[in-house]
């Protein structure tokens, strides 16, 4: 069972899990736990302020939802 986190397509995007921890100036193992549980709101703000890139297309987990719904 894969316990992705959408937003861990998001963290690759940003360059990995030790990329997102220097931009956030926390430790790694921080950000492998947002790769279960999602980015936390206020760095999620923060990350798509610096780098609005990594969040304009969907990521591979939303285009699966999409097609889903479709």
């Amino acid at each position: 069972m894969d316990m992705r986190h959408p937003d861990s397509d998001i963290i690759d995007a940003l360059g990995g899990t030790a990329a997102v921890a220097r931009l956030c100036k926390v430790k790694d193992p921080s950000v492998s736990d947002w790769r279960k549980t999602g980015i936390p709101a206020a760095r999620r703000m923060y990350l798509e302020t610096i780098r609005p890139e990594a969040f304009c297309t969907p990521t591979p987990a939303q285009a699966q939802q999409e097609v889903t719904h479709a």
